[in-house]
C-alpha cells in the first residue's frame, strides 16, 4: 500500500510539472507572438520637435479642426461620438459640443475602426453656422442583410443661442453608404481650394478587397461603386449636394460623386494651405506596405491590383505580378512614399507643415504610423521631404518620448497652421487615455 500511495504522489508530482511546463511554453508562444518586434530605424530629421500636451482625459480623438471663426477654438471629434471644444486659453469647454453617441452603431471598446469619423466646418461657418460629419451608424433598413452598418455624412448648424452648442435637431443626411464589414470606412472630411467638400471612403472592409460586398475586380477598381474612393461634392445648397460639373466620371464610366479610386482606407488626408495646394492622401496598407499618395483628379492609385508602389502580396515571400493599368488601361498611381510594415502598421496622414514656431519645417509633410504589431503601442512621428523629382522619409527625434506607450490616431492644424497630434494608449475606443498635443520646438 505504502508503494502505491509513493507512485501516486510521484505521478500527481509529474503532471503537476509537465501541467507547468506546458504553460510556461505556452505563455512563451503568446509573449514571441505578441511582443512587438524591433522597428526598423529610419534616418533622423535634422531637427527634433516636442509635443506640449493641450487636453487629456479623451478616449480616442480621430479629427481636430477649427471653425476658421477668429475665437481661436479648436473642436476634437472623439471616436465615441462626442465633439470638445478646446478654448483660445487652452481649457476643454466642460458640455459637448454635439453628442451622437446615441446615433451610432454600438462600438466594441477592444477595437473598433467605426463610430464619429469625420467633422469640417464649412469655410464660410462664421457667417453660415454650418458644418459637417461623418459617422457609422446601425445598419438601415434599406441596405443588404448580413451586411455591418450604414456610414451617414450629415450636416448641422451651430446653435442660434449658443456658439459653444450645436443644433442636433438641425441635422440633414446627405449621403448614406451601406458598409459590407466593419473596418476599413475612411471618413476623413475637407473642404478643398475649389471650395467642394472632399470625402475619403475605405473599400469596406474584410481583407484583399474581396468577398461579401466587394466587386470582382474590388471595390477600389469599381467606379460604379462609392467604396475605396475620395469623392468630391459641391454643398453650397443647404441639406443636399450636388456632383461638380467636371467631376472625372460626370458624363459616364463610373459614379459622379468620384474625384479619385484605387483606395484601401485613406483613413486621413488634407490640402497643403500653401505651395500648389495638393491633397495628400495616407492610405493605409494590408499585410506589408504602407503609402502616401499625391492624389489628382480622375487617377487610379492601384488597390487591391497593388498595395503601395508592389503588386499584392500575402506575404514578403510571396511574390506576383500584376497588372500597371487599370480596366480601361489607365495607369497606377504610385505613392510619394511608402514603407514597410517592419516600421508601423499603419500610416497616419497629416499636414504640410505651414506654421511659424518651427521654421525649419516648412513645406514639409509631417506625418505618422498607429504603431507596431503586439500588445504594446508604439506611434512614430515622420517628415517626408521633396527634392527634385523625389520624396524621402525621415523620423523625428521628439524630446521627452512622450509618443512613448501611444497610439498615433490623427493629426490637426489650427488657424495659424500650426500641428497637433491626437493620440491614445488603446487599441481601440475604450478608456480615458486619449490624449491632444501640439508640435512645438524642442528646446
Amino acid at each position: 500500500m505504502q508503494t502505491e500511495k509513493g507512485v501516486n504522489v510521484v505521478l500527481r508530482v509529474a503532471l503537476y510539472l509537465l501541467g507547468a511546463i506546458l504553460a510556461l511554453i505556452a505563455g512563451l508562444f503568446i509573449w514571441l507572438r505578441f511582443l512587438p518586434p524591433q522597428p526598423a530605424a529610419l534616418p533622423l530629421y535634422e531637427t527634433p520637435v516636442a509635443l506640449k500636451l493641450m487636453a487629456d482625459g479623451l478616449t480616442s480623438p480621430v479629427v481636430l479642426e477649427s471653425a476658421h471663426d477668429a475665437s481661436g477654438r479648436l473642436f476634437v471629434a472623439d471616436q465615441t461620438g462626442v465633439i470638445w471644444i478646446i478654448t483660445a486659453a487652452g481649457e476643454r469647454v466642460p458640455a459637448p459640443f454635439l453628442d451622437l453617441r446615441d446615433q451610432l452603431v454600438k462600438l466594441n471598446s477592444i477595437y473598433d475602426e467605426r463610430g464619429l469619423l469625420g467633422l469640417v466646418f464649412h469655410p464660410k461657418f462664421k457667417e453660415n453656422g454650418r458644418f459637417f460629419v461623418y459617422y457609422s451608424a446601425p445598419l438601415s433598413r434599406g441596405a443588404p442583410k448580413g451586411w455591418n452598418h450604414t456610414s451617414h455624412l450629415a450636416e448641422f448648424k451651430v446653435s442660434a443661442k449658443d456658439p459653444n452648442l450645436a443644433d442636433r435637431q438641425s441635422e440633414r443626411i446627405l449621403l448614406e453608404v451601406n458598409e459590407p464589414q466593419m473596418n476599413h470606412n475612411g471618413g476623413q472630411l475637407a473642404f478643398g481650394p475649389d471650395g467642394d467638400l472632399y470625402l475619403g471612403l475605405g473599400d469596406g472592409g474584410a481583407e484583399n478587397d474581396e468577398g461579401e460586398g466587394h466587386s470582382p475586380q474590388g471595390n477600389g477598381q469599381d467606379t460604379d461603386k462609392l467604396l475605396g474612393k475620395i469623392l468630391r461634392l459641391d454643398v453650397s445648397t443647404i441639406g443636399s449636394y450636388k456632383i461638380p460639373s467636371d467631376n472625372p466620371f460626370v458624363s459616364g464610366g463610373g459614379r459622379g460623386e468620384i474625384f479619385a479610386y484605387g483606395l484601401r482606407n485613406p483613413y486621413r488626408f488634407s490640402f497643403d494651405a500653401g505651395g500648389e495646394h495638393e491633397l495628400f492622401v495616407a492610405d493605409v496598407g494590408q499585410n506589408l506596405w504602407e503609402e502616401v499618395d499625391l492624389v489628382t483628379k480622375g487617377a487610379n492609385y492601384g488597390w487591391h491590383i497593388r498595395e503601395g508602389d508592389h503588386c499584392l502580396q500575402s506575404s514578403a515571400g510571396d511574390a506576383q505580378e500584376c497588372s500597371q493599368a487599370g480596366a480601361h488601361g489607365e495607369p497606377l498611381i504610385g505613392p510619394i512614399v511608402e514603407y514597410s510594415h517592419d516600421v508601423g502598421l499603419a500610416v497616419i496622414g497629416g499636414y504640410v507643415y505651414r506654421g511659424a514656431a518651427i521654421p525649419q519645417l516648412d513645406g514639409r509633410y509631417i506625418f505618422g504610423d498607429w504603431g507596431l504589431r503586439g500588445l504594446q503601442a508604439y506611434g512614430r512621428l515622420f517628415a517626408a521631404t521633396k527634392s527634385g523629382n523625389g520624396w524621402s522619409m525621415q523620423e523625428f527625434s521628439i524630446a521627452k518620448n512622450e509618443l512613448n506607450g501611444l497610439h498615433v490616431l490623427a493629426f490637426g492644424e489650427d488657424d495659424e497652421h500650426e500641428l497637433y497630434l491626437l493620440a491614445n494608449s488603446t487599441t481601440g475606443p475604450g478608456g480615458t487615455s486619449g490624449k491632444v498635443f501640439r508640435l512645438i520646438p524642442a528646446h
